[in-house]
């Protein structure tokens, strides 16, 4: 599971890739650290058109997962001996998020499937934890970190609960597919690796075909198309300065 990435690149380069985009964010921060909730860039589908934006990382997780955690703390309250209402407890459960989609066929993520929920995440690089292969391991394209995207899915003004001190907020949310692993990214973690698009053809086809044609793109990158890049820091070290202080 993906639950850390880096975006160091710029709206130039995702013009290179992606054509016919308003920007709604002006001066994009470099993000060399991403973490689940944190706001971050996406290119989406918009009913005025393609537009440049930040959203939080993390899609509203399933009935099923919130009226679990609900019945958990009730169950909590009254062994406690305390008066529980649970529709009230249940909505105010607080759900940080689903960051990474891996079943298409679940009813939970097939609403969101069609063109207008489908979006595009612009990534540097990312990361995969393997403790034994010393922390969070950072793969790229290359080691300049070119640009490319995660097939993603947003849904925007959402009303949830992220944070019990926060309360109900209403974000625009995104994450991104997973797949099988490739041989880089599966020799430290073999469960899954993000659905990574990295030419214009593949983006427009994300972004645009219908939903059984762009799900055929929910596959690995061939063997070979990564590297590893760093090992054991939360945030990928900026390639640049690490060159100029060796």
């Amino acid at each position: 599971m993906c639950n850390l990435y880096s975006m160091t690149s710029n709206q130039q380069a995702i013009r290179d890739l992606i054509a016919g985009w308003t920007d709604a964010i002006g001066n994009m921060p470099t993000l060399p650290g991403i973490f689940p909730d944190y706001a971050a860039p996406i290119v989406r589908n918009t009913p005025t058109g393609r537009e440049l934006c930040m959203s939080r990382w993390g899609l509203p997780s399933s009935r099923k997962a919130l009226l679990d955690a609900a019945t958990k703390r009730a169950d909590k309250l009254r062994a406690k001996g305390k008066p529980v209402d649970f529709d009230a407890l249940l909505r105010m459960e607080p759900d940080s998020g689903t960051t990474n989609v891996r079943n298409t066929a679940s009813s939970h993520w097939k609403r969101w499937l069609g063109r207008d929920n489908r979006c595009v995440v612009p990534f540097t690089s990312f990361s995969e934890f393997n403790r034994e292969a010393g922390g969070d391991i950072w793969f790229a394209l290359a080691p300049e970190r070119p640009l490319a995207f995660f097939a993603g899915i947003h849904v925007p003004q959402f009303t949830c609960v992220r944070k019990v001190r926060t309360g109900e907020e209403t974000c625009d949310l995104f994450a991104f597919l997973t797949t099988e692993p490739n041989a880089e990214v599966g020799a430290i973690h073999p469960k899954a690796m993000p659905v990574i698009l990295t030419t214009p053809a593949e983006i427009e086809t994300w972004l645009s075909a219908d939903p059984m044609e762009a799900l055929s793109l929910q596959r690995p990158l061939p063997d070979g198309a990564l590297m590893v890049v760093a090992r054991g820091s939360k945030r990928d070290p900026d390639p640049e300065r690490m060159a100029t202080a060796t």
